[in-house]
């Protein structure tokens, strides 16, 4: 992993309560013998500066990975909007250099090796504020890259207006999209449900790594 200040913040959405599993650390289950969490970190940690977890309960659960483990700084779990604010304050507090984060789901384990470098370009040519990943014809909100200095907005936002939707708030940016094929594989695949899971044992063997 890079230490180029240049870089972003990579934050890893693990937050959830994994109700379509019954429970339990959805980036915790095994694709090929790792889990799910593991191929996340390969593909997201050389993209970034350093990487993030954002996860609520227990932090020693994910001892083994030696990432800073940040948790919601709102209560009731409020969804995906609230990790990404925490890692925006985490980044303005700790990293007070890095204007960047990239945030990416924990159950997506085959994302893009240029996810960062294709948001950056798309929102440089773009003179966006924000910017956001597509695959298939369909956005994917959670996996996109974030303006440190919006996070006031972003608090004022969850907390004033209770907000829950990542394009809702979006939608008040200047926003650029970036598309990614979905051949051989959907790099935004996510293993919601335990038919996921198995899906992704076949799909990970179309990929080369």
């Amino acid at each position: 992993m890079t230490s180029d200040a240049t870089l972003p913040i990579g934050v890893i959405l693990a937050g959830g309560l994994a109700r379509r599993m019954g429970g339990g650390d959805k980036p915790m289950r095994a694709i090929g013998g790792r889990t799910i969490l593991s191929h996340v970190v390969d593909r997201l940690a050389p993209q970034c500066a350093e990487l993030i977890l954002n996860a609520n309960g227990d932090p020693a659960r994910f001892a083994a990975f030696g990432l800073p483990v940040v948790a919601d700084t709102l209560e009731d779990y409020p969804g995906p909007l609230a990790g990404i604010l925490a890692a925006l304050d985490w980044t303005a507090e700790n990293r007070p250099g890095t204007a960047w984060v990239v945030s990416v789901a924990g159950d997506c384990p085959f994302l893009p090796r240029d996810l960062v470098a294709r948001l950056e370009e798309a929102r440089e040519a773009e003179n966006a504020d924000l910017a956001v990943a597509a695959s298939g014809g369909w956005s994917h909100p959670v996996i996109g890259l974030w303006k440190v200095a919006l996070r006031d907005e972003l608090r004022d936002a969850l907390v004033r207006e209770d907000m829950r939707k990542i394009d809702r708030w979006t939608a008040r940016y200047r926003l650029a999209t970036v598309a990614w094929p979905k051949e051989p594989v959907d790099p935004f695949f996510n293993a919601n449900t335990v038919e996921d899971i198995d899906e992704a044992e076949t799909l990970a063997a179309l990929l080369p790594d």
